[in-house]
């Protein structure tokens, strides 16, 4: 599709990632870049969006690079803005269907591709596994006691900075209510509560995928990041994935996360480590953004040379993974 309005506007849409219609999922904005912007623009752009994550998509060569900003704080990595950002190229006519093409980000290259037999269903790899067993905290056992009256069977820190606790499958997690505000200090960057999926009570119809039931669910706080609670999570989908994949002897599971915008997503063995997600999105709205950059439209050829700098800075804190040998 062509882009239109002003020309001092650039091209943004709300999609609502991991949803397979309106109002569920996890929210995303994307923001088609025609050319460098500062990064403190991008933060107050994303803080005034106030979604989980903010997109900002940038033509570089022949690929894309492509940056994540929650209200507060630019991230390394993050699943349902990817997803977003891919199924946003589709809608605007850059990306064909079931043409593979890599995102340049600080997480390194991200694999994606749009599905040809389904208009609003993507592909991604993203980094998977990495978890690091250890005992569980004490204030986060007296956490569980008080809201859940049960323990957390085994924990694990993570490389991407996330904590995870295992639940046992009769903990209640889908009525669990907000533990940001008492989360400790050290688990304020990300903290994923899961468990198999329970078995369902009389009456009950366990969430399902594209007719494949879940095998497991989770949910996922992160205060330090200016989220208290994400709805629908790739990053730790598929950090926690290859676990399931081990426990259940299968190279393809379904994770759900139950929190009060639900979604769900196919995990599957992806290359070289990564894990492969496979989930649906739903423009919620497309239009254009009128922020322009802090000196304004008519000084973006001056101001643009210093966000140039900033860009290449950015992207050679990590050439290594950007452009391997």
């Amino acid at each position: 599709m062509s882009q239109s309005g002003p020309a001092d506007a650039l091209a943004a849409v709300l999609i609502e990632a991991f949803a397979n219609g309106p109002c569920a999922g996890n929210g995303a904005a994307v923001v088609l870049l025609e050319q460098p912007q500062p990064g403190p623009w991008m933060q107050a752009v994303a803080g005034s969006l106030r979604q989980s994550e903010t997109a900002f998509l940038l033509p570089w060569d022949d690929t894309w690079l492509l940056r994540w900003f929650t209200p507060r704080c630019e991230v390394p990595l993050c699943g349902h803005a990817t997803l977003a950002a891919l199924l946003a190229l589709g809608h605007w006519g850059r990306l064909a269907a079931g043409a593979p093409i890599r995102f340049q980000t600080r997480s390194g290259p991200l694999e994606v591709e749009l599905e040809d037999t389904h208009p609003r269903r993507g592909r991604m790899q993203l980094p998977g596994g990495g978890l690091r067993c250890g005992p569980v905290p004490v204030p986060l056992q007296d956490l569980l006691h008080r809201h859940l009256g049960l323990a957390a069977e085994s924990f694990w820190s993570s490389e991407l900075g996330y904590a995870v606790a295992l639940l046992p499958a009769e903990a209640p997690l889908p009525t669990l209510g907000n533990l940001a505000p008492e989360l400790p200090p050290a688990l304020r960057g990300g903290l994923v509560l899961m468990q198999g999926m329970p078995s369902p009570r009389q009456g009950e119809t366990p969430p399902h995928l594209d007719g494949e039931p879940a095998d497991y669910q989770l949910r996922f706080y992160a205060p330090g990041l200016g989220i208290d609670e994400d709805p629908v999570t790739g990053s730790a989908h598929a950090l926690v994935a290859p676990y399931w994949m081990e426990r259940l002897g299968r190279s393809r599971v379904v994770g759900w996360q139950c929190s009060d915008r639900p979604g769900g997503m196919v995990c599957e063995t992806g290359s070289s480590g990564m894990i492969r997600l496979t989930g649906c999105g739903h423009l919620l709205w497309d239009g254009t953004l009128r922020a322009q950059p802090p000196n304004g439209a008519g000084a973006c050829v001056g101001a643009s040379a210093s966000a140039l700098s900033a860009w290449q800075h950015w992207l050679d804190l990590d050439s290594a993974a950007f452009f391997p040998a």
